[in-house]
């Protein structure tokens, strides 16, 4: 519009403090009014600086009602930023409060249980059974894997919350990781449909192994006894989708956004629930390799987890070939 060179807003804190720039665009912007073509003051410690030429009163005037609007400008994005900064205070706050409570109880729960077993083994005054002592060392390796995976999934959440997780994306047959995943649960609890024929997906094989392990680990505490958690997958578009499936007791719609907050448990968490991380780290991994999770309503009642994940090369699959006596 002024046919300038460059301009700079600039700002001090004091009428002696050194001038600062808030922001600049343009060829060799100046770091003091004293050295712009154009000088326009904005209160007492800000101005806009200009370079180029001198411009006569009648611009001099329109170039001070753009002046005062970039001071407003600025100052409305730095209470947006103070508001975004106290915001992740108040988040840091409320995450170090739940992590307290996470040491003090469902930290200090296994420890107890395991000092117990230990004490009770080392015990001198009483004959144990080999009954007794198969199933004091059973709560020993319980509790020794309770705290492996609590702190396991602490430490995925500071890595999520500071941004240090960089996925290594790889082409991967789900076949050959999701079966991994279920480990840490019984043999008879799970039952799988990944067909063999699906295409490969682009992601990070730890992090999705760890993320579905979360799922379901998570499906099968809350799925009622004698009932087995489903696990499936299919191709959708361009994306390979894999559903987790239990009977539990399910969750209300405006409770399945929170679920996967850091530290939310809903309802009656069964014995062992842990401190409400799985979900959260769950989603935080998915996410990093362009992938998604969300919650649905299993049909005749429950919980079914659905994640989406990138094929191998973002192409949609085509649909199969119907048979000739299908067609018209």
């Amino acid at each position: 519009t002024f046919a300038m060179e460059s301009v700079a807003l600039l700002e001090r804190g004091t009428e002696v403090d050194p001038w600062t720039c808030a922001g600049s665009t343009g060829r060799n912007p100046v770091t003091r009014p004293e050295d712009a073509d154009v000088d326009m003051p904005i209160g007492e410690n800000m101005a806009l600086a200009l370079t180029g030429r001198v411009l006569p009163a009648e611009d001099r005037r329109v170039l001070g009602a753009f002046a005062a609007q970039a001071a407003v400008v600025l100052d409305r994005q730095r209470l947006v930023d103070d508001a975004e900064e106290a915001r992740r205070l108040i988040e840091g706050n409320q995450i170090r409060t739940a992590l307290l409570a996470a040491v003090s109880h469902d930290l200090r729960t296994p420890l107890a249980g395991i000092k117990v077993s230990v004490t009770s083994l080392r015990s001198t005054d009483v004959d144990w059974s080999e009954e007794d002592r198969a199933d004091l060392l059973e709560g020993i390796e319980d509790g020794a894997d309770r705290l492996d995976h609590l702190i396991g999934n602490l430490l995925d959440m500071s890595r999520l919350q500071t941004g240090t997780v960089v996925p290594i994306i790889r082409e991967t047959d789900l076949d050959e990781v999701v079966p991994m995943a279920l480990a840490g649960v019984p043999d008879d609890s799970v039952a799988l449909d990944i067909p063999e024929t699906l295409p490969m997906v682009a992601v990070d094989r730890g992090l999705l192994e760890r993320a579905v392990a979360n799922l379901v680990e998570n499906a099968v505490k809350y799925n009622p006894a004698g009932e087995t958690v489903l696990v499936s997958a299919s191709t959708l578009g361009a994306r390979i989708e894999v559903r987790v499936v239990d009977r539990g007791p399910g969750v209300p719609d405006e409770a399945k956004d929170r679920i996967f907050e850091p530290f939310q448990r809903y309802g009656d968490a069964p014995a062992g629930a842990g401190v409400g991380l799985g979900l959260a780290v769950a989603r935080g991994f998915l996410e990093a390799m362009d992938g998604t999770l969300t919650a649905e309503d299993t049909p005749g009642g429950g919980l079914t987890m659905v994640i989406t994940l990138p094929l191998k090369d973002g192409a949609p699959q085509p649909l199969p070939d119907l048979p000739d006596e299908a067609t018209t």
